[in-house]
């Protein structure tokens, strides 16, 4: 019964870790001019959130050892509740940026101690689905916000909107710490149904990345959330700038790219149950080539929304499946070490690509979108295979 109830208050979590990620980008058209800054500022901004993401994801290990999972992911989305009421009552750049820091590092320890609590306790298809519920609120973000702006609100109310749905999750979640506990010693493997021993040694980075196939990981998860975020962030302005499509318009169409995440995660936990999760990973890799493929032919705006759509639908199996892997590519006792420097290096993709992006546009044109978009997927596809190649046969069909 901890099990369960758990395993849903976790499915909550998730939605409310995709709540915020998806609304500066929705939102950042209608506030720069307010805010009386350039375009590409937004990408200041996410790299100061990713930036505080980094810095927990790498030090989530000794916290999460000293306070324990349950703990953390209370604290962690009371910092990122506390944060998006600030920004809700910024009308300034810099009261933005500073209410960045705690939304980031909220985000990071959450997110390193979830996945790993899932990876080690549960079966891949609640990973999968458990990352559909993120897109359920990665897309219901610019919906938020899209209200207030076509009823001609301030962007503040949507951030104010999600704040107080954090906040109500953060009671959720200190009145149910003890269940982490039960769970933890009633849990079974995902893979065998044994009994799991989740030990933790204490380890030093140099171990970390001399462990094979971690070089290569860390890459491929770079330019996975390069890919996420950049299309996130940038995805309206480009239908804006480029498209000529009105941005309270553009809000509500980039949130089809976040539901083809969520729809494609919901689908990809049933097809765990028949591929294994190198299949699932290139089969989200062709799908956002397609998806690219689409933005980049000259026939207007007819495969504008297809195209957003594809690309959210190949990024849907493609983090889940790396993750789900790390305890059985790396073993038990490094997972939750492991995990945190590669949601360090995935957000580190998040931190620097996107505002590479917004300098790029700013000199030649948001034409290059898919483009880039295009050249990181081509890194992503390499590095993966390089560790497929290094693990070999240790990655078993799940």
């Amino acid at each position: 019964m901890a099990s369960l109830i758990l395993l849903i208050i976790i499915y909550i979590s998730f939605i409310s870790l995709g709540l915020p990620d998806s609304l500066l980008g929705s939102a950042w058209p209608s506030m720069y001019n307010g805010l009386n800054v350039p375009l590409h500022y937004a990408g200041y901004i996410s790299m100061i959130v990713a930036g505080g993401t980094v810095i927990s994801s790498i030090f989530s290990e000794k916290v999460i050892r000293r306070l324990g999972t349950g703990l953390v992911a209370a604290l962690s989305v009371l910092l990122t509740a506390v944060a998006l009421l600030g920004i809700s009552f910024s009308h300034s750049f810099a009261l933005l940026c500073l209410c960045a820091i705690p939304l980031g590092l909220g985000a990071g320890s959450i997110d390193a101690a979830l996945n790993n609590y899932v990876a080690l306790h549960y079966k891949a298809k609640h990973m999968s689905w458990l990352h559909c519920f993120w897109g359920v609120g990665a897309s219901v973000g610019p919906i938020i916000m899209s209200y207030f702006l076509i009823r001609g609100s301030s962007w503040s109310l949507g951030y104010r909107t999600i704040g107080f749905i954090q906040s109500s999750l953060v009671i959720v979640l200190f009145t149910t710490i003890s269940l982490w506990g039960k769970n933890n010693s009633q849990s079974s493997s995902p893979q065998n149904g044994s009994e799991i021993k989740e030990t933790r040694q204490e380890l030093q980075f140099s171990q970390l990345f001399h462990t094979v196939g971690v070089k290569p990981i860390l890459v491929a998860f770079f330019c996975y959330c390069s890919i996420e975020t950049t299309t996130g962030l940038w995805g309206s302005s480009y239908l804006v700038i480029e498209k000529n499509i009105p941005p309270e318009i553009a809000a509500r169409w980039i949130s089809l790219y976040f539901i083809g995440i969520t729809s494609g995660r919901f689908i990809s936990g049933f097809l765990t149950m028949k591929f294994n999760n190198r299949q699932m990973v290139r089969l989200g890799q062709a799908f956002i080539a397609c998806g690219i493929i689409a933005l980049l032919l000259p026939v207007g705006r007819a495969l504008l929304l297809p195209g957003f759509f594809t690309i959210g639908l190949g990024c849907a199996p493609i983090y889940p499946s790396l993750l789900h892997e790390t305890p059985k590519n790396f073993g038990s006792e490094k997972s939750q070490a492991i995990m945190g420097i590669q949601m360090a290096s995935a957000y580190i993709g998040t931190t620097f690509m996107p505002p590479l992006f917004g300098q790029i546009a700013s000199f030649l044109s948001f034409k290059t979108f898919p483009i880039f978009i295009g050249a990181i997927l081509l890194l992503n596809i390499l590095m993966v295979e390089l560790v497929n190649k290094k693990i070999g046969k240790n990655n078993q069909p799940v």
